[in-house]
C-alpha cells in the first residue's frame, strides 16, 4: 500500500497520533491537519489524497461542515470520507450526509488493514469500534 497517501483532519493530537501509527505501519504516507480556521485553504494547497479520516467533533466546526468543504472541491471528487469519532451514536446522521464509511474511536489495530483494504476497494465499512 505504499503509493497511498491519506489525510487526517482531527484536532486531537492522541487520535490523529494513533491513525499516523497504523497507516505508518502500513507505509502509507500521511498528513494531518488540525486547525479549522484553515481547512479551505489547506485543503486546496495538498495533494489529492486516496482516502479520508474525518473527526466528526471539531472545535470551530463540525465535520459535516468540513464534508461540504471537501465536496466543494472538484479535484476531491471521488474520494471516500470516512468519519472517524468516539461518538456511535452519530452513525446514522453520518450516513445521511454522504460519508463513505464510519470508523469508531478507538480503532483496533488489528482490525485496521482489512477495514482499510474495505474501504479503498470501495465498500462502505460502518464499524462502531
Amino acid at each position: 500500500m505504499s503509493e497511498l497517501y491519506a489525510l487526517i483532519i482531527e484536532d486531537n493530537t492522541n487520535d490523529a497520533g494513533i491513525l499516523k501509527k497504523l497507516l505508518t505501519r502500513l507505509e502509507i504516507s500521511h498528513d494531518v491537519l488540525f486547525d479549522s480556521r484553515t481547512f479551505t485553504d489547506d485543503l486546496n494547497a495538498i495533494q489529492r489524497p486516496d482516502i479520508i479520516f474525518l473527526d466528526l467533533e471539531i472545535p470551530g466546526t463540525s465535520g459535516y461542515e468540513v464534508l461540504e468543504i471537501i465536496r466543494a472541491i472538484p479535484a476531491f471528487n471521488g474520494i471516500p470520507v470516512v468519519a472517524y469519532t468516539a461518538n456511535s451514536a452519530q452513525m446514522a446522521d453520518a450516513r445521511a450526509a454522504g460519508f463513505h464509511s464510519f470508523l469508531g474511536k478507538p480503532i483496533r489495530s488489528a482490525d485496521f488493514p482489512d477495514l482499510l483494504e474495505r474501504i479503498l476497494q470501495d465498500e462502505p465499512v460502518w464499524e462502531t469500534r
